[in-house]
C-alpha cells in the first residue's frame, strides 16, 4: 500500500514554502502551484496543510504577509520571505541535506 502524497510532505512543508518564497512574494494558491509544477506533479500541498503552516511561519516571523490584488483582479494575501526566513531556509536546507545523506547511506548499506 502506497502512502498518500501529503504524507511525504510531513516535516518538509516549511522548507518547500520558504524555498518557494525565495523566488518572490506569492499568494497561497501560487505557492501550491509552484511546488506542484516544479515537482512535476509529484508533490501537492493541500489547503488544509498550507494555510496553518503559513500562519505558523508568520508567527515565527519567517514570512510576512499583506493583502493585494491578484493577477485575476481578486483580493489575495501575498506572502514574502523575511530576513529571519532566509536564515531559517539556510538551516532547513542544511538539515535536509543531512537527512537525505543519512537515508542514502542506509539504503546503500542494505
Amino acid at each position: 500500500m502506497t502512502k498518500p502524497k501529503s504524507d511525504v510532505l510531513q516535516g518538509t512543508l516549511a522548507l518547500l514554502v520558504l524555498k518557494t518564497l525565495a523566488q518572490g512574494p506569492m499568494h497561497g494558491y501560487g505557492i501550491t502551484l509552484h511546488i506542484q509544477r516544479v515537482s512535476s506533479d509529484v508533490l501537492r500541498v493541500e489547503e488544509g496543510s498550507l494555510y496553518p503552516a503559513l500562519h505558523r511561519m508568520e508567527q515565527l516571523r519567517w514570512i510576512g504577509a499583506e493583502w493585494r490584488m491578484s493577477e485575476n483582479n481578486r483580493r489575495a494575501r501575498y506572502y514574502r520571505l523575511t530576513a529571519a526566513g532566509r536564515k531559517q531556509l539556510a538551516e532547513e536546507e542544511k538539515n535536509w541535506a543531512r537527512l537525505t545523506e543519512a537515508v542514502a547511506a542506509v539504503l546503500e548499506c542494505a
